[in-house]
Protein backbone atom coordinates (compact mmCIF):
# COMPACT_ATOMS: atom_id res chain seq x y z
CA UNK A 1 0.00 0.00 0.00
CA UNK A 2 1.17 3.50 -0.77
CA UNK A 3 -0.06 6.84 0.50
CA UNK A 4 0.60 10.25 -1.07
CA UNK A 5 -0.63 13.73 -0.19
CA UNK A 6 -1.63 16.26 -2.87
CA UNK A 7 -2.94 19.81 -2.60
CA UNK A 8 -6.71 20.08 -3.20
CA UNK A 9 -6.56 23.52 -4.78
CA UNK A 10 -7.61 23.63 -8.41
CA UNK A 11 -8.91 20.08 -8.78
CA UNK A 12 -12.07 20.07 -6.66
CA UNK A 13 -14.15 20.33 -9.83
CA UNK A 14 -13.02 16.82 -10.75
CA UNK A 15 -14.83 15.35 -7.74
CA UNK A 16 -18.29 15.87 -9.27
CA UNK A 17 -21.60 16.39 -7.44
CA UNK A 18 -21.48 14.73 -4.03
CA UNK A 19 -18.01 13.41 -4.98
CA UNK A 20 -19.56 10.98 -7.48
CA UNK A 21 -16.61 11.12 -9.89
CA UNK A 22 -14.16 10.52 -7.06
CA UNK A 23 -16.11 7.54 -5.74
CA UNK A 24 -16.32 6.10 -9.28
CA UNK A 25 -12.56 6.48 -9.71
CA UNK A 26 -11.99 4.76 -6.37
CA UNK A 27 -14.14 1.80 -7.43
CA UNK A 28 -12.29 1.43 -10.73
CA UNK A 29 -8.75 1.66 -9.39
CA UNK A 30 -9.18 0.21 -5.89
CA UNK A 31 -7.88 3.29 -4.10
CA UNK A 32 -9.24 5.56 -1.38
CA UNK A 33 -9.09 9.33 -1.63
CA UNK A 34 -9.78 11.46 1.44
CA UNK A 35 -9.74 15.21 1.92
CA UNK A 36 -7.85 16.48 4.96
CA UNK A 37 -7.68 20.22 5.43
CA UNK A 38 -6.44 21.46 2.05
CA UNK A 39 -4.79 18.15 1.13
CA UNK A 40 -5.85 14.94 -0.61
CA UNK A 41 -4.63 11.65 0.80
CA UNK A 42 -4.56 8.78 -1.73
CA UNK A 43 -4.01 5.22 -0.55
CA UNK A 44 -3.79 1.98 -2.51
CA UNK A 45 -1.43 -0.13 -4.61
CA UNK A 46 1.55 1.88 -5.86
CA UNK A 47 0.61 1.73 -9.57
CA UNK A 48 -3.01 2.72 -8.90
CA UNK A 49 -1.98 5.58 -6.62
CA UNK A 50 0.42 6.88 -9.27
CA UNK A 51 -2.34 6.63 -11.88
CA UNK A 52 -4.70 8.71 -9.73
CA UNK A 53 -1.92 11.24 -9.08
CA UNK A 54 -1.38 11.55 -12.85
CA UNK A 55 -5.14 12.00 -13.40
CA UNK A 56 -5.20 14.87 -10.92
CA UNK A 57 -2.12 16.49 -12.48
CA UNK A 58 -3.53 16.22 -16.00
CA UNK A 59 -6.92 17.52 -14.89
CA UNK A 60 -5.27 20.56 -13.30
CA UNK A 61 -3.47 21.20 -16.60
CA UNK A 62 -6.76 20.97 -18.50
CA UNK A 63 -8.33 23.56 -16.20
CA UNK A 64 -5.35 25.88 -16.66
CA UNK A 65 -5.77 25.63 -20.44
CA UNK A 66 -9.49 26.41 -20.31
CA UNK A 67 -10.92 22.90 -20.59
CA UNK A 68 -13.51 21.68 -18.10
CA UNK A 69 -14.86 18.24 -19.14
CA UNK A 70 -18.34 17.28 -17.98
CA UNK A 71 -18.85 14.47 -15.46
CA UNK A 72 -20.13 11.94 -17.98
CA UNK A 73 -17.11 12.36 -20.26
CA UNK A 74 -14.74 12.19 -17.29
CA UNK A 75 -16.20 8.90 -16.14
CA UNK A 76 -15.87 7.44 -19.65
CA UNK A 77 -12.17 8.31 -19.63
CA UNK A 78 -11.72 6.99 -16.08
CA UNK A 79 -13.07 3.66 -17.29
CA UNK A 80 -10.59 3.61 -20.18
CA UNK A 81 -7.69 4.49 -17.86
CA UNK A 82 -8.69 1.61 -15.59
CA UNK A 83 -8.36 -0.72 -18.60
CA UNK A 84 -5.20 0.92 -19.94
CA UNK A 85 -3.05 2.74 -17.38
CA UNK A 86 -1.12 4.54 -20.14
CA UNK A 87 -4.22 6.30 -21.48
CA UNK A 88 -3.98 10.06 -21.03
CA UNK A 89 -6.80 12.20 -19.67
CA UNK A 90 -5.07 15.32 -20.98
CA UNK A 91 -4.54 13.95 -24.51
CA UNK A 92 -8.14 12.80 -24.70
CA UNK A 93 -9.59 16.22 -23.99
CA UNK A 94 -6.88 18.33 -25.62
CA UNK A 95 -6.64 16.45 -28.93
CA UNK A 96 -10.22 15.21 -29.03
CA UNK A 97 -11.94 18.49 -28.19
CA UNK A 98 -12.34 21.29 -30.72
CA UNK A 99 -14.77 23.94 -31.96
CA UNK A 100 -14.95 23.62 -35.75
CA UNK A 101 -17.06 26.67 -36.58
CA UNK A 102 -17.60 28.64 -33.39
CA UNK A 103 -21.06 27.26 -32.65
CA UNK A 104 -20.36 24.29 -30.36
CA UNK A 105 -17.46 22.26 -29.04
CA UNK A 106 -17.10 18.73 -30.36
CA UNK A 107 -15.60 16.22 -27.93
CA UNK A 108 -14.40 12.65 -28.46
CA UNK A 109 -16.46 10.42 -26.17
CA UNK A 110 -14.42 7.23 -26.47
CA UNK A 111 -10.78 6.27 -27.15
CA UNK A 112 -11.75 5.04 -30.62
CA UNK A 113 -13.36 8.39 -31.40
CA UNK A 114 -10.14 10.12 -30.33
CA UNK A 115 -8.06 7.84 -32.55
CA UNK A 116 -10.49 8.49 -35.41
CA UNK A 117 -10.09 12.27 -35.11
CA UNK A 118 -6.30 11.89 -34.99
CA UNK A 119 -6.32 9.52 -37.96
CA UNK A 120 -8.38 11.88 -40.14
CA UNK A 121 -5.95 14.69 -39.40
CA UNK A 122 -2.91 12.53 -40.17
CA UNK A 123 -4.03 10.50 -43.22
CA UNK A 124 -5.34 11.38 -46.67
CA UNK A 125 -7.86 8.51 -46.75
CA UNK A 126 -9.56 7.03 -43.69
CA UNK A 127 -12.11 4.22 -43.58
CA UNK A 128 -14.37 4.25 -40.49
CA UNK A 129 -16.24 0.99 -40.02
CA UNK A 130 -18.65 0.13 -37.24
CA UNK A 131 -22.23 0.21 -35.98
CA UNK A 132 -24.64 3.12 -35.99
CA UNK A 133 -24.42 5.65 -33.19
CA UNK A 134 -20.63 5.63 -32.87
CA UNK A 135 -20.10 9.12 -34.32
CA UNK A 136 -18.45 8.06 -37.59
CA UNK A 137 -20.25 10.58 -39.79
CA UNK A 138 -20.65 13.35 -37.25
CA UNK A 139 -16.96 13.46 -36.30
CA UNK A 140 -15.88 13.29 -39.94
CA UNK A 141 -18.11 16.29 -40.73
CA UNK A 142 -16.73 18.15 -37.68
CA UNK A 143 -13.09 17.62 -38.70
CA UNK A 144 -13.98 18.52 -42.29
CA UNK A 145 -15.59 21.81 -41.21
CA UNK A 146 -12.52 22.55 -39.08
CA UNK A 147 -10.33 22.04 -42.17
CA UNK A 148 -12.63 24.22 -44.29
CA UNK A 149 -12.81 27.06 -41.74
CA UNK A 150 -9.01 27.07 -41.33
CA UNK A 151 -8.64 27.14 -45.15
CA UNK A 152 -6.72 23.88 -45.33
CA UNK A 153 -9.22 22.85 -48.01
CA UNK A 154 -11.35 24.91 -50.39
CA UNK A 155 -14.44 22.70 -50.52
CA UNK A 156 -16.39 20.19 -48.45
CA UNK A 157 -18.19 17.47 -50.39
CA UNK A 158 -20.60 15.07 -48.67
CA UNK A 159 -22.04 12.15 -50.55
CA UNK A 160 -24.02 8.94 -50.06
CA UNK A 161 -25.27 6.18 -52.34
CA UNK A 162 -29.08 6.45 -52.68
CA UNK A 163 -29.45 2.69 -52.75
CA UNK A 164 -32.99 2.60 -51.43
CA UNK A 165 -34.09 4.78 -54.36
CA UNK A 166 -32.36 2.57 -56.90
CA UNK A 167 -33.69 3.08 -60.41
CA UNK A 168 -37.02 4.27 -59.01
CA UNK A 169 -35.98 7.92 -58.64
CA UNK A 170 -38.01 8.83 -61.72
CA UNK A 171 -41.20 7.67 -60.04
CA UNK A 172 -40.75 9.89 -57.00
CA UNK A 173 -42.38 13.35 -56.90
CA UNK A 174 -40.37 16.57 -57.34
CA UNK A 175 -37.17 17.48 -59.15
CA UNK A 176 -34.01 15.40 -58.84
CA UNK A 177 -32.74 17.29 -55.76
CA UNK A 178 -36.06 16.78 -53.98
CA UNK A 179 -35.98 13.09 -54.85
CA UNK A 180 -32.56 12.45 -53.33
CA UNK A 181 -32.75 14.84 -50.35
CA UNK A 182 -34.32 12.26 -47.98
CA UNK A 183 -31.27 10.03 -48.45
CA UNK A 184 -28.89 12.92 -47.75
CA UNK A 185 -30.76 14.34 -44.75
CA UNK A 186 -28.39 12.88 -42.09
CA UNK A 187 -25.53 14.84 -43.68
CA UNK A 188 -27.52 18.08 -43.49
CA UNK A 189 -28.37 17.32 -39.85
CA UNK A 190 -24.67 16.99 -38.94
CA UNK A 191 -23.82 20.26 -40.70
CA UNK A 192 -26.60 22.23 -39.03
CA UNK A 193 -25.66 20.89 -35.59
CA UNK A 194 -22.04 22.03 -35.93
CA UNK A 195 -22.52 25.27 -37.89
CA UNK A 196 -25.10 28.06 -37.90
CA UNK A 197 -27.99 27.48 -40.32
CA UNK A 198 -27.46 30.74 -42.24
CA UNK A 199 -23.77 30.04 -42.64
CA UNK A 200 -24.42 26.56 -44.02
CA UNK A 201 -26.99 27.99 -46.44
CA UNK A 202 -24.50 30.52 -47.80
CA UNK A 203 -21.76 27.91 -48.23
CA UNK A 204 -24.19 25.57 -49.98
CA UNK A 205 -25.31 28.39 -52.28
CA UNK A 206 -21.71 29.19 -53.19
CA UNK A 207 -20.97 25.47 -53.72
CA UNK A 208 -18.21 25.59 -51.11
CA UNK A 209 -20.19 22.85 -49.38
CA UNK A 210 -21.79 20.32 -51.69
CA UNK A 211 -24.14 17.51 -50.72
CA UNK A 212 -24.96 15.11 -53.53
CA UNK A 213 -25.66 11.46 -54.37
CA UNK A 214 -22.62 9.34 -55.16
CA UNK A 215 -23.60 9.14 -58.83
CA UNK A 216 -22.80 12.88 -59.13
CA UNK A 217 -19.12 12.15 -58.44
CA UNK A 218 -18.52 10.25 -61.68
CA UNK A 219 -16.12 11.94 -64.09
CA UNK A 220 -14.95 14.57 -61.59
CA UNK A 221 -11.52 15.29 -60.10
CA UNK A 222 -11.87 16.65 -56.58
CA UNK A 223 -8.83 18.74 -55.70
CA UNK A 224 -8.23 20.87 -52.57
CA UNK A 225 -11.33 19.21 -51.10
CA UNK A 226 -12.47 17.26 -48.07
CA UNK A 227 -14.78 14.49 -49.26
CA UNK A 228 -16.93 12.27 -47.04
CA UNK A 229 -18.60 9.15 -48.40
CA UNK A 230 -21.28 8.04 -45.95
CA UNK A 231 -23.10 4.68 -45.83
CA UNK A 232 -20.32 3.22 -47.96
CA UNK A 233 -21.42 -0.34 -47.26
CA UNK A 234 -24.09 0.30 -49.92
CA UNK A 235 -21.60 1.06 -52.67
CA UNK A 236 -20.81 -1.55 -55.28
CA UNK A 237 -17.21 -2.46 -56.08
CA UNK A 238 -17.37 -0.26 -59.17
CA UNK A 239 -18.75 2.71 -57.24
CA UNK A 240 -16.09 2.46 -54.54
CA UNK A 241 -13.32 2.37 -57.13
CA UNK A 242 -14.91 5.32 -58.93
CA UNK A 243 -15.10 7.33 -55.71
CA UNK A 244 -11.55 6.61 -54.53
CA UNK A 245 -10.10 7.58 -57.91
CA UNK A 246 -11.83 11.00 -57.79
CA UNK A 247 -9.33 12.21 -55.19
CA UNK A 248 -7.24 15.10 -56.50
CA UNK A 249 -4.32 17.16 -55.22
CA UNK A 250 -4.35 18.31 -51.58
CA UNK A 251 -7.56 16.43 -50.80
CA UNK A 252 -8.73 14.17 -48.01
CA UNK A 253 -11.41 11.49 -48.04
CA UNK A 254 -13.26 9.77 -45.20
CA UNK A 255 -15.35 6.70 -45.97
CA UNK A 256 -17.82 5.57 -43.31
CA UNK A 257 -20.05 2.52 -43.15
CA UNK A 258 -21.49 -0.41 -41.24
CA UNK A 259 -20.81 -3.74 -42.94
CA UNK A 260 -23.67 -5.36 -40.97
CA UNK A 261 -26.24 -3.05 -42.64
CA UNK A 262 -25.80 -3.71 -46.36
CA UNK A 263 -28.87 -2.89 -48.48
CA UNK A 264 -27.50 -3.97 -51.86
CA UNK A 265 -29.48 -6.48 -53.95
CA UNK A 266 -28.56 -10.14 -53.42
CA UNK A 267 -25.43 -11.11 -55.29
CA UNK A 268 -23.90 -7.61 -55.31
CA UNK A 269 -20.65 -7.34 -53.34
CA UNK A 270 -20.23 -4.34 -51.07
CA UNK A 271 -17.48 -1.98 -52.17
CA UNK A 272 -16.67 -1.27 -48.53
CA UNK A 273 -16.23 -4.96 -47.69
CA UNK A 274 -13.97 -5.40 -50.71
CA UNK A 275 -11.96 -2.25 -49.93
CA UNK A 276 -11.00 -3.64 -46.53
CA UNK A 277 -9.04 -6.37 -48.31
CA UNK A 278 -7.69 -4.33 -51.22
CA UNK A 279 -6.68 -1.11 -49.42
CA UNK A 280 -5.19 -2.43 -46.18
CA UNK A 281 -1.45 -1.87 -45.99
CA UNK A 282 -1.34 1.07 -48.42
CA UNK A 283 0.64 3.96 -46.95
CA UNK A 284 -1.53 7.03 -46.36
CA UNK A 285 -4.71 4.97 -45.90
CA UNK A 286 -5.96 4.07 -42.43
CA UNK A 287 -8.82 1.94 -41.09
CA UNK A 288 -10.57 2.74 -37.81
CA UNK A 289 -12.94 0.13 -36.42
CA UNK A 290 -15.72 0.99 -33.97
CA UNK A 291 -17.62 -1.45 -31.74
CA UNK A 292 -20.73 -1.30 -29.59
CA UNK A 293 -18.52 0.14 -26.82
CA UNK A 294 -18.28 3.34 -28.89
CA UNK A 295 -22.03 3.89 -29.18
CA UNK A 296 -22.86 7.31 -27.75
CA UNK A 297 -26.63 7.26 -28.20
CA UNK A 298 -29.10 5.98 -25.60
CA UNK A 299 -27.49 3.30 -23.41
CA UNK A 300 -29.94 0.71 -24.77
CA UNK A 301 -28.62 1.19 -28.33
CA UNK A 302 -25.32 -0.38 -27.28
CA UNK A 303 -27.14 -3.36 -25.78
CA UNK A 304 -29.35 -3.72 -28.86
CA UNK A 305 -26.33 -3.78 -31.18
CA UNK A 306 -24.60 -6.35 -29.00
CA UNK A 307 -27.72 -8.53 -28.92
CA UNK A 308 -27.95 -8.50 -32.73
CA UNK A 309 -24.25 -9.36 -33.05
CA UNK A 310 -24.64 -12.33 -30.71
CA UNK A 311 -27.73 -13.46 -32.60
CA UNK A 312 -25.85 -13.27 -35.91
CA UNK A 313 -23.03 -15.43 -34.47
CA UNK A 314 -25.56 -18.07 -33.37
CA UNK A 315 -27.19 -18.05 -36.81
CA UNK A 316 -23.76 -18.61 -38.42
CA UNK A 317 -23.13 -21.64 -36.22
CA UNK A 318 -26.48 -23.25 -37.05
Amino acid sequence: MKKIVLPQKGIQALFGPHDQNLRYLESLLNVTVNARDDKLVIQGDEQDVQTVERIFDEYATLLEQGHKPNDRDLQRVFQQIAEDKTYSLRAHFMEGSFNPAGKKRVIARTPTQLRYIQSIREHDIVFAIGPAGTGKTYLAVAVAIEALMSKRVDRLILTRPAVEAGERLGFLPGDLQEKVDPYLRPLYDALYDIMEFERVAKLLERRIIEIAPLAYMRGRTLSHSFIILDEAQNTTSEQMKMFLTRLGLDSKAVITGDVTQIDLPPGRRSGLVEAQHIMSGIEGIDFVYFTEKDVVRHRLVRLIIKAYEEHAKKETLV
